[in-house]
């Protein structure tokens, strides 16, 4: 099966810190995407004028 799919982006929104649950999905979907064939760009959380990129700091 070959899916034609593009790469995406996952954003939300709240406390900077990226929480147990955000890093247990980010690496989910990671995960899942390469069975897929599907890349997750980095997953952005953004909150008080600012943002965590989980891509910096090594999840995706």
């Amino acid at each position: 099966m070959e899916i034609n799919s593009k790469p995406y982006l996952l954003l939300s929104s709240g406390d900077c810190s990226p929480s147990r649950e955000d890093i247990e999905v980010t690496k989910r979907l990671v995960e899942c995407g390469k069975m897929l064939g599907i890349d997750l760009l980095d997953h952005l959380i953004i909150g008080d004028n600012k943002y965590v990129s989980l891509k910096e700091k090594g999840y995706v």
